[in-house]
């Protein structure tokens, strides 16, 4: 079949369009699914660049996301038929085999039943970004109705995600983009406040919209730089939750507010095995799905690209600023 092969860590370049063995089911629990699309993600870039999980395990085939059908059924397998549509977040780390190819297997465990109402590119854009914001507006963010949440990089693929499920929980939402065309899109996307901060004092703009007060919760999508400038603007006894590593922000003003710092890494579940972890993922994504059908959420796809141009998808990660998520076509190879 064909994938996109990892060969070492380095830049794009390392991506390499080629012809590898098509997994097969050796477990009982197991599924073979037809990939249709496979979401993109800066982890990816990640992995690819530093080879950071698993740097013994190359050449590995990266893409933790995919939407696609399922063609055939391990002997146990009972959640799931020939035919049915699922999308999941699995493998793409290094270790199992990621989504950047045409087949792949899977646990069935691990899968979910596609959003019946969007197509397979977009439905390829959903889990990590789902799963991601999920977890930090609320389980480790604890968001509720009537708060106030600061969301950074809201036109992200995470942030554009998370200002509608914090809009859905019924919290008032306050975000930053980079341009007026993101600002004019987030706002459609329920947004209650939005800040350039290419324009406009960040910390200035929230004490305004706060009366100084703060936000319940601030979300760090981006870095250290972006977590340090948000702990003034956290209310005491607030919560701060990051995607990053804080190496170097000085936490003493937290520790004066009393502020809850938490982590999201929805990849921990792929990374070690933690009892229930799976299952709440599934239930996410179980959750997402319905509320996407009921027209209550929306992926973004900033652009569908076909697999040989896994290359050039990162290339755009990297560069920045995308408005939702970039996704490849699998199935036209």
């Amino acid at each position: 079949m064909k994938a996109i092969v990892m060969t070492k860590a380095g830049s794009s370049e390392v991506l390499k369009y080629t012809d590898i063995s098509e997994p097969q089911i050796t477990e009982a629990q197991q599924v073979k699914i037809k990939i249709h699309a496979a979401g993109v993600n800066p982890i990816d870039t990640k992995v690819r660049s530093m080879a950071m999980f698993y740097p013994d395990n190359l050449p590995a085939v990266l893409g933790c996301d995919l939407a696609g059908e399922v063609i055939e059924l391990g002997g146990e397998v009972t959640n799931f038929k020939v035919g049915d549509k699922v999308w999941a977040c699995h493998g793409g780390l290094g270790a199992d085999q990621g989504n950047y190819a045409q087949t792949t297997v899977s646990d069935s465990r691990f899968l979910s039943a596609m959003p019946r109402s969007v197509d397979y590119s977009v439905a390829a854009a959903g889990p990590l970004v789902l799963i991601t914001a999920w977890g930090a507006l609320f389980e480790r963010g604890r968001l509720q109705a009537g708060e106030t949440v600061l969301i950074h990089a809201g036109a992200g693929g995470v942030g554009h995600v998370a200002i509608q499920l914090a809009k859905i929980k019924g919290a008032r939402v306050i975000t930053t983009v980079s341009s007026a065309e993101k600002a004019a899109w987030v706002k459609s996307l329920g947004a209650d406040e939005v800040i350039l901060y290419t324009e406009e004092n960040v910390q200035a703009r929230v004490n305004q919209i706060t009366k100084g007060r703060g936000v319940d919760l601030s979300f760090d999508t981006v870095g250290a730089d972006v977590f340090a400038q948000s702990i003034p603007i956290t209310a005491c006894f607030g919560r701060m939750v990051t995607l990053l590593a804080l190496d170097g922000v000085d936490l003493s003003e937290a520790r004066l507010r009393n502020l809850s710092i938490s982590f999201e890494l929805m990849l921990l579940p792929m990374l070690r095995q933690v009892e229930g972890a799976r299952e709440k993922h599934i239930e996410i994504l179980n959750a997402c799905a319905k509320y996407i059908d009921d027209k209550k959420l929306s992926i973004e796809v900033a652009k569908v690209l076909p697999l040989e141009q896994a290359a050039i998808a990162h290339q755009l990660i990297e560069a920045g600023h995308a408005m939702g998520k970039y996704v490849l076509d699998c199935k036209s190879v």
